[in-house]
């Protein structure tokens, strides 16, 4: 039983983490644009971006296009790691659940505990590879260094840094999945009451699943925008080597 509980995680995460680095592949440009404008700082009391499309006009006028993918390995790596960490974790706590309680389906909070426990153990193995992708992404374009590189700059413990926010963000995935989970029951619900008595939908379609994902993430995004932004902030602070601002940021949030 255990043997097929955990060869059906492992296929649930690499499905996800797959589909994760094709994501993030395809969005990185964006990703690192929304970066830089979210971790700037303000210089004589002007902004330096006013917008996204001051990023990418910045990187364009520079011929510094490429530059956008800057850290694009890193982030993959990250990417595919923690989707599988998470996926795995998520499936495996929520069969495990299901065995232990005897119970036909997770209910809200059920389900928010075991995504969030998932999420923990996906920021403290994962947190060493989104510190380096954050910095290489905020660096000025053309400047980025390697991996390993950028993980040596400091000591283990500046990899860890921003560890606290880290576990306070593992609520935007607790967060996302449990609404695409409740949603989907209640979609499927509502198929089967227009279906005739004794069928059902197995799975929703490729369209609804996908609308469903995005909305779900829409929601979850929303609600930790703040701590996102912090998370980004920090990140950025430290790369410059601001102590000032720093300071008093990083070790407050580290404790959360």
């Amino acid at each position: 039983m255990s043997v097929s509980v955990d060869l059906e995680s492992i296929s649930d995460a690499t499905s996800g983490a797959i589909g994760a680095v094709v994501s993030t592949t395809i969005l990185y440009p964006l990703d690192t644009c929304k970066a830089k404008y979210q971790a700037e700082i303000r210089a004589h009391g002007r902004r330096r971006y006013r917008n996204l499309s001051d990023v990418l006009w910045e990187a364009i006028s520079s011929n510094q296009v490429l530059s956008l993918y800057q850290g694009l390995g890193t982030k993959n790596l990250q990417s595919f790691i923690a989707q599988f960490v998470y996926f795995y974790g998520y499936s495996y706590f929520k069969r495990l659940y299901l065995q232990k309680t005897g119970s036909k389906s997770i209910g809200t909070k059920a389900n928010l505990i075991l995504a969030a426990a998932a999420g923990a153990c996906t920021a403290v193995v994962t947190q060493p590879l989104d510190t380096a992708s954050s910095r290489m992404q905020t660096i000025a374009f053309g400047k980025s260094k390697g991996l390993w590189e950028t993980l040596t700059e400091g000591s283990w413990s500046d990899a860890y840094d921003g560890l606290g926010i880290s576990l306070l963000l593992t609520s935007n995935p607790a967060i996302q999945y449990t609404v695409f989970d409740q949603l989907k029951v209640r979609l499927l619900k509502q198929k089967q009451n227009k279906m005739e008595t004794g069928s059902s939908p197995e799975a929703l379609s490729a369209f609804s699943a996908f609308v469903l994902g995005a909305l779900s993430k829409s929601i979850a995004t929303v609600l930790t925008y703040p701590a996102i932004r912090l998370f980004l902030l920090c990140r950025f602070f430290c790369l410059l080597h601001l102590s000032s601002l720093c300071g008093p940021l990083i070790p407050k949030y580290n404790q959360v």
